[in-house]
């Protein structure tokens, strides 16, 4: 009897370790998926403009900070955007950080973005920070950003 309690325990133990495994290498698997989602979005931005960019990588409930204003929905990002960005801008960052939930339906990176733009004499501005950004997986199974 004790012989099988201890071969039950045994097996309940190894199929946990597992499943630890398994999950760790899913967080992994999740992280470079962001990693990947960050990198289309920044180069999305680069190519087709912050407008597109925005508006696609937006979660139909996503929210942007600007200023002192909340912009909520994709709509209303988009609608902002086109009415905000102005030719010559660009905008590029790079996650220096990625943190992605154990369920993997939820993520949120931050890292270093550069902002360049010209001014009315054409003069060269660059402005330098940190974003964050919140990522939920969608139903589809696509990362969309929440918060940004």
């Amino acid at each position: 009897m004790k012989t099988h309690i201890l071969s039950l325990v045994i097996i309940i133990l190894s199929i946990m370790g597992c499943q630890h495994t398994d999950t760790t290498q899913d967080v992994e698997k999740w992280k470079t998926e962001i990693m990947n989602v960050e990198k289309a979005f920044n180069d999305m931005a680069q190519k087709e403009g912050l407008i597109k960019a925005f508006e696609f990588y937006a979660a139909e409930d996503g929210v942007i900070r600007r200023g002192k204003k909340v912009i909520k929905g994709k709509k209303d990002i988009a609608a902002w955007y086109k009415k905000d960005v102005r030719p010559n801008e660009t905008l590029t960052w790079t996650p220096t950080y990625i943190e992605v939930s154990s369920a993997g339906d939820m993520a949120f990176t931050y890292g270093d973005y550069t902002f360049t733009s010209l001014d009315s004499l054409g003069t060269k501005k660059v402005n330098k920070g940190i974003f964050h950004t919140v990522w939920r997986r969608q139903a589809d199974g696509t990362w969309r950003f929440v918060w940004d």
